[in-house]
């Protein structure tokens, strides 16, 4: 009976795969969880308790079926499992390492509310398409019919490339137009390779390449390439371009401060073998240095934890809030914690001098309109840190499309996002919109549930605009 298999939480406790000792990982920005073995992975999923409504899959942004591929897991039916997982998720390996499972599946656990710990869902969605790509279970992408629509795709981040997957597979002649050298955005150069090694990005868009996924890269939309001419070229667009556009503090002061975006790609082109003259000369290189960082979320956590990697003489966080009130993921703060960083809570920055940064403490006064309490100033208290380097880390925004693609009638919301329905069309016909030009920063997983989604409307679109034309 394969209930037997599960309802193990009680006799087995919780356990994430081994991680490498802080020792060890500093040195490097290779991964920092080993891989589970197949008898832990089966040992770790038998704990899933099997709930009647599994509130796990009801806070993945894709509706992951993961009490069905816990239980595979458990009954040793791995392939089974891992094509289960695949059929919501067009990148789970990626998922499995980067997700805040804490604040999402993981944290919604119920045997985790009942004081048992919750089940150990990403590192076995990890373990599970990294066995398939071993095995050979990856299957190429080979659309039984080919269709003559074209799709162009803008942005080659998770959103436009979970969009061209899904695309592709349906026999669509799909072509992604990005502005770096290399495809995966963020995914590539923003999240630092102890999170997501390279490798597991270039596995993936070379699955896309060699199943007819077209790449033109080094395009910059409204310099080296018009955002007409793509609808020309194209019979639907999507745009999934991302946020990039840094927020910043807005001080008057006599210090320079470093965008986290540059920093983090500067740091992730050394490790795929580039040559970046900012980084050798010592801008964008942390070596030696006293390093802080401005904000509390994952893109603040990657900074510090990159500028340890890097040598840096200390590494200082400084954020507004405590610690209980951060954005960021709970586990990355204590991964930072072990490696050698320093969490100066409820404190801001007043101002920025060469050698250092006069800081605010802060307490938490009354709610706002988010329920947040806010930080307030305490009148005399503040001081200097001395810094070597300062770099942002306060979020994201977006570029204004319209007037950098001179593209008339594309509609924006009143935080200068794309306007797109639920379907992810946008004001204009036969474009549409992913990913966090639609809902603001957001998360990797919001990325790929967009995707998939605008590649259904766009080929509902494209079949109806067969339809008619054959009328």
């Amino acid at each position: 009976m394969a209930t037997q298999n599960m309802l193990k939480f009680v006799t087995i406790g919780r356990q994430m795969p081994e991680k490498r000792e802080a020792t060890d990982r500093t040195g490097d920005f290779h991964e920092i969880y080993r891989e589970f073995a197949a008898t832990k992975a089966t040992e770790q999923a038998s704990r899933c308790s099997q709930c009647g409504v599994p509130y796990c899959q009801s806070h993945c942004p894709l509706e992951n079926d993961i009490p069905d591929w816990l239980r595979l897991t458990a009954e040793g039916r791995t392939q089974e499992a891992y094509l289960r997982s695949q059929s919501t998720n067009t990148f789970p390996e990626i998922c499995g390492r980067i997700c805040p499972q804490d604040r999402l599946c993981e944290g919604s656990c119920v045997i985790e509310q009942s004081g048992h710990g919750t089940v150990t869902i990403g590192a076995i969605e990890k373990y599970l398409t990294d066995t398939a790509w071993e095995e050979g279970w990856v299957r190429p992408i080979a659309p039984t019919v080919e269709r003559p629509e074209s799709i162009g795709i803008i942005g080659a981040g998770p959103g436009g490339l979970a969009a061209a997957d899904q695309l592709r597979r349906m026999g669509f002649q799909v072509t992604v137009y990005d502005r770096h050298d290399r495809a995966g955005g963020l995914l590539i150069y923003g999240i630092p390779g102890f999170k997501l090694e390279k490798p597991v990005v270039e596995r993936r868009n070379a699955h896309l390449a060699q199943g007819g996924v077209e790449f033109v890269l080094n395009q910059k939309v409204g310099e080296d390439i018009s955002f007409d001419a793509i609808r020309g070229r194209h019979d639907a667009v999507l745009i999934a371009t991302g946020v990039y556009k840094t927020r910043n503090l807005g001080l008057d002061s006599a210090g320079a401060t470093l965008r986290a975006l540059d920093y983090l790609t500067a740091s992730n082109r050394v490790d795929l073998g580039d040559e970046v003259p900012e980084y050798q000369d010592g801008t964008l290189n942390a070596a030696g240095k006293r390093v802080v960082v401005i904000g509390g979320g994952d893109t603040a956590m990657d900074c510090l934890r990159t500028a340890i990697r890097q040598g840096a003489a200390s590494v200082k966080c400084l954020y507004r809030r405590d610690r209980a009130n951060m954005p960021g993921s709970q586990r990355e703060v204590q991964n930072a914690e072990e490696e050698g960083v320093e969490f100066g809570w409820l404190s801001a920055p007043a101002g920025l001098d060469a050698g250092s940064v006069r800081v605010r403490r802060m307490r938490l006064g009354a709610p706002d309109v988010s329920g947040r309490r806010s930080p307030e100033p305490i009148e005399g208290a503040d001081y200097d840190e001395p810094a070597d380097m300062v770099i942002e880390a306060l979020g994201f925004e977006p570029e204004d499309l319209p007037r950098l693609w001179g593209a008339e009638g594309l509609e924006l919301t009143r935080w200068g996002t794309i306007r797109a329905d639920a379907g992810h069309a946008t004001s204009i016909p036969g474009v549409y919109a992913v990913g966090d030009i639609v809902r603001g920063a957001s998360l990797v997983v919001w990325a790929i549930r967009d995707g998939r989604e605008a590649a259904a409307s766009i080929a509902e679109y494209l079949g109806d605009a067969s339809r008619f034309a054959a009328e």
